[in-house]
């Protein structure tokens, strides 16, 4: 698969966190001759946080995370990933395949069943092959690597066309800190948590319920802040773990908290970047309204738009399907207080196209690979900030036969 223009030059150096080892293999459980299951493995002592999708029918993977989510051990943890199917709308038959997985890593491990947390991602309504995957059990325990996060980003990836990684270091009382995280995702990326699978590691000490917290917090402005295609999947899962390695406690420093942000909106930002068939990152920054809520109405409204997407992938200025989208948002808009501007460009005030406004300054804006769509609606302190990606018929030819 051609790799999105709006990629980053390279996978980023990520630095090996305390206590978290990576290992990957080729199981076969849809891909032929490429890696397809990640098995991170991490120290005794470890806390470990969650933030799982919404979905009405998520799938055995998710409902088995959000039951052990929460519970406190001195054990160690293990998360196994699959790709190429997703293990949801399995009925009995996806919940047995997660008990075996889960099952298999504690048989040849210190590490208990319900310290095992399972993600599967790829095709709906098919049988996942789990006997693929324990049979690589052995390897991936053996091949246990500090080092090997990049290869378990390129594991885990589907219709991703580049793996994504982030980092950050942080002193915290004089003494570095760690995050490291890595993500898949391109397509079915909507707000309800967690949009896509992330995993994000630290060598910090936090206690669960502190780290949960912080996690959570983060996720409503990061990652339910993106939008490719407005579905949610059944498979979205955020996981974080802190092994404590450093012997530093980040619990309430305020550097740390931000650093964990910055690591969390890269990596939505990269996964925007990565929208199936995408050609232009466009951030939507709504300011003015009734309320925050109102705001990020209009601002979801805005980016999920076909009509606004497809007017951007065509590099067409149509202002007036961001009108639109405003006013169908269901939130309080007022016609003759409405501001549209396209970066620095005044397009729309006082109900009406600006009088500095020309056709060709908007032309040329959109020829830009970055967008940045302002709304003011004038009523208020309410803002919000999304950021999505245009609509173009590479979104339709990858969708148009993904089982095949």
């Amino acid at each position: 698969m051609t790799r999105s223009p709006l990629a980053p030059a390279a996978f980023p150096d990520l630095p090996a966190i305390d206590g978290v080892t990576f290992a990957t293999a080729a199981a076969g459980v849809k891909y032929k001759d490429r890696t397809d299951v990640m098995l991170a493995l991490l120290a005794p002592g470890s806390t470990i946080a969650g933030v799982y999708t919404r979905s009405a029918t998520r799938s055995a993977n998710v409902l088995d995370c959000q039951a052990k989510t929460g519970l406190t051990s001195d054990a160690g943890a293990a998360i196994i990933v699959n790709s190429g199917n997703s293990n949801a709308f399995t009925g009995k038959a996806g919940d047995g395949s997660v008990a075996r997985i889960c099952a298999a890593i504690a048989d040849k491990t210190d590490i208990p069943a319900e310290r095992v947390f399972t993600s599967s991602t790829g095709v709906i309504g098919e049988p996942l092959p789990d006997d693929r995957i324990t049979a690589k059990i052995d390897d991936l325990i053996a091949g246990q690597n500090p080092d090997a996060i990049e290869a378990a980003a390129k594991a885990i990836m589907t219709t991703d066309t580049f793996p994504k990684g982030s980092a950050a270091t942080v002193s915290v009382d004089g003494k570095p800190v760690t995050i490291a995280g890595i993500a898949k995702g391109s397509g079915m990326i909507a707000p309800d948590m967690a949009t896509m699978l992330v995993y994000v590691f630290t060598d910090a000490k936090i206690g669960q319920a502190d780290l949960q917290a912080l996690l959570s917090g983060h996720t409503d402005k990061t990652f339910n802040n993106i939008t490719v295609d407005s579905d949610t999947s059944t498979s979205d899962t955020l996981i974080m773990g802190a092994t404590g390695a450093s012997g530093v406690d980040v619990t309430g420093h305020a550097g740390f908290a931000d650093a964990l942000h910055d690591v969390m909106l890269d990596l939505s930002h990269q996964v925007v970047r990565d929208g199936e068939g995408a050609t232009k990152f466009v951030t939507i920054a709504v300011t003015g309204a009734a309320s925050d809520e109102d705001a990020r109405k209009v601002a979801m409204s805005t980016a999920n738009s076909p009509l606004v997407k497809t007017a951007v992938a065509g590099e067409d200025p149509n202002w007036g399907r961001i009108v639109m989208a405003v006013g169908k948002s269901g939130a309080q808009a007022d016609r003759d207080r409405l501001q549209i501007t396209f970066g620095d460009i005044l397009v729309a005030e006082n109900g009406w196209v600006a009088a500095s406004y020309t056709e060709e300054a908007g032309s040329n804006y959109m020829k830009a690979q970055d967008i940045v769509i302002g709304v003011d609606l004038g009523l208020g302190t309410g803002t919000s900030t999304v950021w999505t990606c245009d609509l173009t018929h590479g979104y339709i030819t990858i969708n148009a036969d993904y089982r095949s």
